[in-house]
């Protein structure tokens, strides 16, 4: 049974602060550890439940985040930031289910620790066929092209409730309970990597007793519309062939399929720096 980990930083144990997750802060080192710790706690837990096969992707920044030496055996590592598939990087229809570690809410979330989607500096808001989505259901949506589905997810009480809202009831870890943008009531590690082993553990359960989330999949064609923080981004991403400009923010265009629909995502973030 193959298993992805996907794994972020902004919502591991005891962040709150962008220089935490940036390697060139001294807090840096710490969390980092944390944030491998966090996925061999998951890798543990499937196992015990019986998955035998882990793909784990670093999703953050440029993908050099998880400690290769101190990761568990049994998984393979997926690093660097410009894989074809970023976050879910090797995601495909042999995979049995997918687990989000370290997830944080989407742009614009209230109680939400360093809440963004993609791009904290450019992107308000994403749709997939009119649904708001964060990070979390780009990714779903990459996965469920695969038939692949979410069975757990783990960073604070937001995130967690945003995902079971848009994903179903797969199995959630707090790790911290927001109370701002840059705050929130932390549980320890000690703490955190028991429940992440547990939860994993009942995520391959019930995968395994067909009572885990179904896959989220979106209709094709997919329409993805993308608002903008600053107008001057959609000038310059209104170019891309197949771009439509709404307003003074958003644009939209419509592809084949999801992989498509992510593919000119990450092209209208990059384009919108350009």
């Amino acid at each position: 049974m193959k298993i992805l980990v996907a794994a972020d930083m902004e919502g591991i144990s005891g962040v709150t602060r962008w220089e935490e997750t940036e390697s060139a802060h001294s807090e840096y080192a710490r969390f980092r550890r944390i944030m491998t710790d966090e996925v061999n706690a998951a890798i543990a837990g499937a196992t015990e439940a019986g998955a035998n096969e882990f793909v784990v992707v670093d999703g953050h920044g440029d993908g050099t985040n998880i400690l290769i030496e101190e990761l568990d055996t049994r998984a393979r590592l997926n690093s660097g930031g410009a894989s074809p598939l970023s976050m879910m990087q090797g995601v495909d229809s042999e995979t049995a289910g997918v687990l989000f570690i370290g997830y944080h809410a989407r742009a614009g979330s209230q109680n939400a620790v360093l809440a963004h989607t993609w791009s904290s500096g450019r992107i308000a808001n994403v749709w997939l066929n009119n649904i708001l989505v964060g990070e979390y259901g780009l990714n779903a949506a990459v996965a469920g092209h695969f038939g692949v589905p979410v069975l757990m997810i783990t960073g604070d009480q937001t995130i967690c409730a945003q995902a079971s809202e848009l994903l179903g009831l797969l199995e959630t870890v707090v790790v911290k309970q927001a109370t701002g943008y840059f705050s929130a009531e932390c549980l320890t590690p000690q703490v955190t990597l028991a429940m992440i082993n547990k939860a994993a553990s009942r995520a391959i359960q019930r995968l395994k007793q067909r009572t885990a989330p179904l896959p989220f999949t979106v209709e094709t064609p997919v329409n993805v519309t993308i608002e903008f923080r600053q107008p001057e981004a959609a000038d310059r991403v209104v170019r891309l062939p197949g771009a439509k400009r709404l307003d003074g923010l958003r644009i939209e265009f419509i592809v084949k399929d999801m992989l498509a629909a992510h593919a000119g995502f990450r092209a209208a973030v990059k384009q919108s720096y350009d």
